[in-house]
């Protein structure tokens, strides 16, 4: 393991595209009292069932505070392909503080380490202090051997990025040009930079994520790739509802843009679920937030989205939010099952997860094989 003094784009390496084959996942075992309510048990069910999705098909290395390892290895001692180690994190969003991976066409990989700041730092970042976050990139490179090219300063998640493995890369303005992530780089700067660390020749910019999304609105809430030149789209029909105009917005960059083959994009649209999820009054009785955390409230609308699907080697797998949502989510299975006829569709209660702020998207991490 070495850090690389060069760039990826140079050394022939780029991001493929989630749908690729994987050698595994990356987790993190959920425990952050502000996040997770009730000392996580819900949440740590829901992780489970995830898991053990995923280790049907390929491996899982899940990290966990010294204090949550007992939970860790009572829920998934007997799952095969999980590897438990321990790490401290500042909270368990796989997708942006593990490394992104890339690879060159001989099949080598290596990690890039981003700079990590809680979702924008001190202007709008969602917790005070996110120093082992920031550190779990590299930790868990060097644990695997893994290369590493590192970007710092520049601040980036993966959840705010998504690329067919083609050469083109889809984000979103509203996050990516956030004052709280890179404010001395402008629009060209960021899009140069990524394009240098993913190896891509091409950045499509959506306007706007979900909405009310606190990650000031990542691309895969709203946006995904199936394959290449093909991306689901979070819809709704409800000119009412503010995720219309969002939406629609994203929806007119895609049909007028191309990606970098040329390709026409084909969008098809997955409604977001028709019964908009809230915070309880039962859920935010069960939060412990720090000083300087940002807290939830009674009538919070969350980033509720199917988009924040995960692909394993086997399956896609899908939240689902029961309750009234019970007819989205069966239509959501059925969309993605029809769009991925190679791999089983499985759903999985995620209420629980989105508690935290996110989805099955924002807690795994694809290495790809």
């Amino acid at each position: 393991m070495a850090d690389i003094i060069s760039i990826p784009k140079a050394d022939g390496f780029y991001m493929p595209g989630e749908f690729e084959s994987h050698r595994g996942t990356i987790m993190i075992w959920p425990e952050r009292p502000g996040s997770w309510p009730y000392g996580a048990r819900a949440a740590r069910q829901a992780f489970s069932k995830i898991i053990k999705t995923i280790a049907e098909s390929e491996e899982v290395f899940v990290a966990t505070s010294k204090t949550g390892f007992d939970s860790a290895k009572e829920a998934l001692d007997d799952i095969e392909n999980v590897h438990i180690f321990i790490s401290e994190t500042d909270d368990a969003w796989a997708r942006d503080v593990a490394p992104t991976f890339v690879k060159n066409g001989e099949g080598a990989v290596r990690a890039i380490n981003w700079t990590f700041n809680a979702w924008g730092g001190t202007y709008n970042g969602l917790y005070a202090s996110w120093e082992k976050d920031d550190a779990f990139a590299r930790l868990f490179s060097e644990k695997e051997g893994y290369d590493i090219y590192d970007a710092s300063p520049f601040v980036l998640e993966g959840g705010s990025i998504h690329s067919d493995g083609e050469g083109t890369v889809i984000v979103t303005s509203e996050c990516l040009l956030s004052p709280g992530r890179n404010p001395l780089l402008n629009k060209e700067e960021i899009e140069n930079k990524l394009m240098e660390y993913l190896g891509a020749e091409k950045v499509i910019w959506l306007p706007s994520g979900i909405y009310n999304d606190e990650t000031d609105g990542h691309v895969d809430n709203i946006c995904a790739f199936i394959r290449p030149g093909e991306v689901v789209l979070a819809w709704t029909d409800d000119e009412n509802d503010p995720q219309y105009p969002l939406s629609d917005a994203d929806l007119k960059v895609l049909e007028n843009e191309t990606d970098a083959k040329g390709r026409r994009f084909k969008v098809h649209k997955l409604p977001i679920p028709k019964n908009h999820v809230f915070i309880g009054e039962d859920d935010l009785k069960g939060y412990e937030f720090e000083e300087g955390e940002d807290e939830r409230e009674v009538g919070e609308r969350l980033a509720a989205s199917y988009v924040n699907f995960y692909f394993s080697n086997g399956a896609v797998i899908v939240p689902a939010f029961g309750g009234d949502n019970e007819e989205s989510d069966r239509e959501a299975a059925q969309i993605l099952a029809g769009l991925c006829p190679e791999r089983k569709v499985v759903q999985i209660p995620a209420r629980d997860i989105l508690l935290g702020g996110g989805n099955i998207h924002c807690i795994t991490q694809q290495i790809p094989r």
